[in-house]
């Protein structure tokens, strides 16, 4: 187990900014292991926005740190804050990743993507009562309300994965292939898996190109 309790430049939760944020959320909350895990799911779920087009081809951008400064990111990072934040109570994380198909999404992400599958989406385990736990706190609940899904809970016990349908019934995502889970951020096959998948996104130097806006703004309307 010692691997998932380690800090590292990802799971940096040794960084200034994740302890202090770390003691403002839990102040009040009871030392207990699920409660205090619960209520940093819901800080990172609702207090870092999800926004896809922030992705950088740059190691730090994936860190634990980088996610709260920034303030908005996607799945991967807000997973990492999470198990940073398990880690530094002493709670074993490990960072999972699939391939998942989204069904409920903004015509320019679709069109950005130039596909409906997500490669590489993150969520994070925490080994809790004995037996590893499934979180994803990606998509706030701001987000969600205007997606008209349900935000995803977690309560500790049950794994927490997905919304899969909508409010109305329609099929919202499901997971289409399993990458398995890392003690640590596989940067490098996290990256071949995204250029493979989303070349077009990529410059011929190999970074990430940058586009304006996100997934709230999309919804609402906005350019």
């Amino acid at each position: 187990m010692d691997n998932y309790l380690k800090a590292t430049p990802f799971f940096n939760y040794n960084h200034p900014a994740v302890s202090a944020w770390l003691q403002e959320q839990l102040a009040g909350v009871p030392d207990d292991p699920v409660e205090q895990m619960k209520a940093l799911y819901l800080a990172v779920r609702d207090g870092i926005q999800y926004n896809p087009y922030v992705f950088r081809a740059e190691p730090h951008t994936l860190s634990a740190s980088y996610a709260l400064e920034s303030g908005e990111t996607y799945c991967i990072p807000k997973a990492v804050l999470l198990g940073a934040a398990a880690r530094a109570l002493g709670i074993p994380s490990r960072l999972g990743l699939a391939d998942v198909r989204n069904h409920l999404s903004s015509p320019k992400l679709i069109e950005w993507l130039q596909s409906d599958v997500f490669r590489m989406h993150g969520f994070i385990e925490l080994y809790l009562n004995g037996r590893w736990v499934k979180a994803t706190p990606a998509f706030n609940q701001q987000l969600c309300q205007m997606m008209k899904v349900d935000p995803l809970e977690f309560d500790g016990v049950n794994d927490s994965v997905f919304q899969e349908f909508t409010e109305d019934g329609h099929a919202h995502m499901e997971y289409i292939n399993d990458h398995g889970v890392f003690d640590d951020v596989p940067f490098d096959f996290i990256l071949e898996g995204l250029r493979a998948a989303y070349g077009h996104l990529f410059t011929p130097q190999g970074e990430a190109g940058r586009v304006d806006g996100s997934l709230e703004q999309d919804m609402a309307g906005g350019s």
